[in-house]
């Protein structure tokens, strides 16, 4: 099994009370995680499934005594897909407050059900991380920079969902099957969504716009839906882990652009298979698209994963003066730009760097994106 970064964070809180909730997209590796950990605890281990009915019905309306009862002796007590319980939050507090010695872990795949009913609930009583697909970091580790980098373009067309990485060959039907059967699931099923067709219209809309501006009002006339809905259907496919926005920096010049976004994909895969697109590099048109979406999301992963905490934003004026991608850290600016081609002439925004005196700027070709995305000069 692929080793994940979060498993010894997990780890190190496995012997407090708190309960752990492990968030993510479907078929990222939650299970398997869970499942890796638990198998190395000499403990009496219970498992529960938020897709089964009776699990469901049992801890929806579930006392202390009839947790008790249904827990045992069990020391560790693994809840997956927890956000399809109702009143889960609840039930993980009882458990957590009054029945000392089970720990919790929880799994979801939905931020906006499972954090909604979790939360409240359970203030100062979790531990809460999001497990994505697969980093380059992580399988960096697993076999090697030089095997890895040889597999760059690899990624940027299938990108880095466990099934997809563990069964070469196999790519274009597993991500079909994802993007069909999976991605709106939970969405679907919250929301009760009458007209998912348009939902589908707009992740495809977005899968073509990726590094440009997201114009709502545009995106509406191309689905048939109006601003708010369209605003409405993003924040959900947020929430379940299918994209991420960036907002746009503004504070020093009169013409930067101040409420506009981007949207990316957390996997390169799943973009191309909502547009059923898997042409190699050299036939492809969106090749700096897939450059710049594969960074931004790594980048995100790192930072995730090692607790760097940061604003991020892109820039851009009405005159057209752009950088892809900026951090703010306590105060420091540090931007980028991603050129796939790294013998094309490049050059930083005057207008930025004047704005913003003592800012950073970075070029991120595939000669140079290593640090970026975490590796240390030992490993490279």
């Amino acid at each position: 099994m692929i080793a994940r970064l979060l498993e010894k964070k997990i780890t190190e809180h496995w012997k407090d009370p708190k309960a752990i909730i492990i968030l993510g997209p479907r078929q990222s590796g939650k299970t398997t995680l869970v499942n890796s950990l638990a198998e190395k605890q000499k403990t009496k281990i219970q498992f529960w499934s938020g897709d089964d009915f009776t699990t469901r019905t049992i801890l929806e309306k579930a006392s202390v005594a009839v947790l008790r009862n249904i827990i045992g002796k069990s020391d560790l007590l693994i809840i997956d897909e927890a956000q399809r319980i109702e009143n889960i939050g609840l039930c993980i507090k009882i458990i957590v407050d009054q029945i000392p010695g089970v720990k919790v872990i929880a799994t979801g795949s939905s931020a906006f059900e499972l954090s909604n009913r979790v939360n409240e609930p359970m203030t100062g009583r979790k531990w809460e991380y999001l497990l994505l697909p697969f980093s380059f970091l992580e399988m960096v580790n697993e076999h090697g920079l030089i095997r890895e980098r040889s597999l760059l373009e690899q990624r940027m067309i299938f990108g880095y969902y466990p099934d997809v990485v563990n069964h070469p060959g196999n790519e274009k039907e597993i991500l079909k099957q994802l993007a069909d059967s999976y991605l709106y699931k939970d969405i679907l099923l919250w929301e009760k969504i009458n007209k998912p067709e348009r939902l589908e219209k707009l992740v495809q809309a977005l899968a073509f716009q990726v590094g440009n501006e997201v114009s709502y009002n545009e995106l509406g006339q191309m689905t048939g839906l109006d601003n708010q809905t369209v605003e409405k259907y993003i924040d959900l496919l947020e929430k379940a882990f299918v994209v991420f926005r960036l907002g746009s920096l503004s504070r020093n010049l009169r013409n930067e652009l101040k409420k506009s976004r981007k949207v990316y994909f957390y996997d390169n895969g799943l973009r191309n298979a909502l547009i059923n697109s898997f042409n190699p590099l050299s036939l492809r048109p969106d090749t700096g698209v897939l450059w710049e979406n594969l960074m931004v999301s790594e980048r995100y992963k790192y930072l995730k994963t090692h607790d760097v905490w940061c604003n991020r934003f892109f820039w851009r004026t009405t005159a057209q003066q752009e950088i892809d991608y900026i951090e703010d850290a306590e105060g420091k600016l540090c931007g980028y730009e991603f050129k796939w081609n790294s013998v094309v002439k490049k050059s930083f925004s005057k207008t930025f760097l004047n704005a913003y005196p003592g800012s950073n700027a970075e070029f991120i070709t595939p000669e140079s994106f290593y640090n970026f995305l975490g590796l240390s000069s030992a490993q490279t």
